[in-house]
């Protein structure tokens, strides 16, 4: 076949397992969020931008309608959102956010992953100092926006855009997340998509063969299926050659 294939499959295969880890990190969220908001998107806040966020990553309606069902089921045992620290190979802090129904074996593989992989699993809140914690939105931009106005208006909730002729990125505080939803529906800004993120005050750089190193750990830890978001403060490839 050649390498030209084998690339072609590997690219495949790596999408393939993306779409599987956002519809199960979505999926997670979506139940979570109907459960203690009801499924009802109308009045359910957070579950209608959920649902518009998985619409765009091109999950199944199907998939998102199990979501919701989900949260009412009987035997349904309840997933809690749940955030783990440690720090990785070389000094790299590595947060984790995961969706689990039984924290004493999600945190036992957590620790298990990174004492093979030459890490060690923190304390809760250890290394709150290092990271900001943000929300994120993506809106359509139409002509009818007039960028400047709605520059000063974000300002009102100190958020910084960034804006091209197709979308609006808006960043946030956290806490700010409410807030500017409900700002944005109100004013009928079509709102893409959303995520919280968590964005390193401090990044380390590390040569290659340390970098491998501490990729092996990241994949592991990615690989859980209870785990939903990994955030680290190691500088990226890409990032250095920018």
């Amino acid at each position: 076949m050649g390498r030209a294939f084998e690339y072609r499959k590997a690219r495949i295969f790596k999408r393939n397992a993306y779409l599987a880890k956002t519809f199960t990190r979505l999926g997670k969220e979506i139940t979570m969020a109907a459960k203690a908001g009801g499924p009802d998107p109308d009045q359910n806040s957070k579950l209608r931008l959920l649902i518009q966020t998985a619409k765009n990553e091109n999950m199944p309606k199907d998939n998102i309608d199990r979501a919701i069902k989900r949260a009412f089921e009987k035997d349904l045992s309840e997933y809690k959102e749940m955030v783990y620290e440690g720090r990785g190979p070389h000094g790299i802090a590595i947060m984790i956010e995961a969706a689990t129904d039984n924290n004493q074996r999600t945190v036992a593989n957590v620790r298990s992953y990174f004492n093979k992989f030459g890490g060690s699993l923190g304390t809760s809140g250890m290394l709150d100092f290092l990271f900001d914690h943000k929300c994120i939105f993506t809106i359509t931009r139409n002509p009818e926006i007039d960028i400047e106005e709605f520059e000063l208006s974000m300002m009102d909730f100190d958020a910084e855009i960034d804006a091209d002729d197709e979308e609006i990125i808006v960043l946030a505080e956290y806490k700010s997340f409410g807030p500017i939803q409900k700002f944005l529906e109100d004013n009928n800004f079509e709102i893409r998509s959303f995520k919280f993120d968590r964005i390193p005050k401090e990044m380390k750089t590390l040569n290659d063969e340390q970098r491998a190193e501490v990729e092996a750990l990241l994949d592991k830890i990615n690989e859980d299926e209870d785990v939903t978001n990994v955030f680290h403060n190691m500088v990226e490839p890409e990032a250095e050659e920018a």
